[in-house]
């Protein structure tokens, strides 16, 4: 998966909310009439010229991930002749959507947009999009064909504003290799917090480390989860909009004095926010095991080969953990309502097209994502994909193992990159002994709570 970026200009998301309120606030959304019947539909031309319909989609994904995007947006025009795409890329995520914000009032941006997970929020409040349980409606496409764990995630109030597209979650990989020699059991990865933390110190010796994990934001949120807590009051964000931080609370905690502990005790090895660099201290053989996203499973495996042999387990979790799971990372896309109703049907005829078997099957071969489609398994090249990378069958067991609650489902905020940098600081201050894990959460939850309070009152 390509990390999100972290380096743009978060600071500015207040400002940025407040003037994309009140540059979008009174567009109105144009009526949809998406076909009925089919899940084809009909797709949309104009009766005039009867030149195909051009919709415009930004993304944020660069190398061999925008090659499979403009392979699928190739495969799409070729199908038929009623709609173009053409996909531009926009750099980061939060590059993206601030060009968006830009375009509104000039109408110069796209007609879908991809945006990151936690601009879930932020998307809605800004009345900028038509929502997407509008289209799914209209044309009675069938929700059941895509995995509920993923829908999860994106349906708020009982909809959809937007269609998953690029999904992931996060696993403990570990060196089969050096679970050996250390006479730990090579097939059984620890599956709870004291168990990883026992393992690490059988791991560590000889100048290598039992485990290093990447100080991000996304972690945390996921060790909540995976514990059944929620990380905002109001349901997670998604009984209403969400007034008050919980990072504080015994879940966040227990979390971060287990991981101190580890530090602490010299078996876990701290290098800092980048996960490239806990990737790379893993493939070296530096260090046992990591975390890393599902989307960075193929790399791993790759650039392991020869040197060891890569195994994975599910997120670790407190033996006493309720009933949880992982929440799923990534981004969907977003149809924008101040386009023409011909572009906003037409955006809706690619989703669906990127929403079938046979493309879920290559654009989780070729990037590691999930198939939003449960049908896409059974196409042979996935078949073959699972053959070749087995520890793939971890992160799919994961996502279906994960209990649906307010908790797994993700919380929701329209600070939540500010929240998560503010996170990442607070467990930084911990791992770096200058502050107790109570003390250093309690300053970042009261900091997101305020930060909080000024969004909502931009939305109100």
């Amino acid at each position: 998966m390509t990390r999100w970026s972290r380096n743009s200009a978060i600071t500015l998301w207040i400002a940025i909310v407040m003037l994309f309120l009140a540059a979008c606030g009174g567009t109105s959304q144009p009526t949809t009439t998406a076909s009925s019947g089919t899940d084809k539909g009909t797709a949309p031309a104009s009766a005039a010229s009867k030149e195909p319909v051009k919709v415009v989609w930004w993304h944020s994904m660069s190398g061999e991930l925008g090659k499979a995007i403009d392979k699928l947006v190739a495969d799409f025009n070729a199908s038929q002749k009623d709609v173009v795409v053409e996909a531009v890329f926009q750099g980061t995520y939060d590059e993206s959507l601030n060009k968006m914000k830009a375009s509104m009032d000039s109408k110069s941006g796209p007609a879908l947009i991809q945006v990151f997970e936690i601009g879930s929020r932020f998307m809605i409040d800004s009345k900028a999009i038509t929502p997407m349980q509008k289209f799914i409606d209209a044309d009675k496409f069938d929700l059941s064909q895509l995995e509920e764990n993923i829908l999860n995630y994106y349906r708020i109030d009982g909809k959809l504003n937007s269609m998953p597209f690029n999904t992931s979650n996060p696993i403990l990989y570990y060196n089969k290799d050096m679970f050996k020699a250390a006479g730990l059991d090579p097939e059984k990865p620890p599956v709870t917090y004291e168990e990883v933390a026992a393992a690490s110190k059988a791991l560590t010796k000889d100048g290598k480390y039992g485990n290093s994990f990447a100080i991000y934001g996304w972690f945390m949120e996921q060790f909540f989860a995976n514990q059944g807590a929620e990380l905002l009051n109001n349901n997670n964000g998604r009984k209403g909009l969400a007034t008050e931080s919980m990072l504080n609370s015994d879940a966040g905690i227990k979390t971060l004095t287990w991981w101190k502990q580890m530090v602490d005790d010299k078996v876990s090895l701290n290098l800092g926010r980048k996960t490239d660099d806990t990737k790379k201290a893993f493939i070296a053989g530096q260090v046992a095991m990591t975390l890393d996203s599902t989307g960075s499973l193929r790399g791993i495996v790759d650039g392991a080969q020869g040197k060891f042999e890569v195994g994975t387990g599910y997120l670790p979790k407190p033996s006493d953990a309720k009933d949880g799971g992982v929440i799923v990372g990534g981004a969907s896309v977003y149809i924008l309502n101040n386009r023409s109703e011909a572009e906003q049907n037409g955006a809706w005829q690619f989703i669906k097209f990127l929403a079938e078997p046979k493309q879920q099957a290559f654009w989780h071969v070729n990037t590691g994502y999930f198939p939003i489609t449960k049908k896409a398994y059974d196409e042979q090249i996935v078949k073959d994909n699972l053959a070749k990378y087995p520890q793939l069958k971890t992160a799919v067991d994961q996502l279906h193992a994960t209990k649906a609650n307010t908790a797994t489902q993700g919380a929701v905020m329209g600070v939540f990159p500010e929240a998560r940098q503010l996170t990442e600081s607070a467990i930084e201050e911990v791992l770096n002994g200058k502050k107790q894990p109570k003390d250093s959460l309690d300053n970042a939850a009261k900091e997101i709570t305020g930060k909080l309070g000024t969004y909502n009152k931009t939305v109100k």
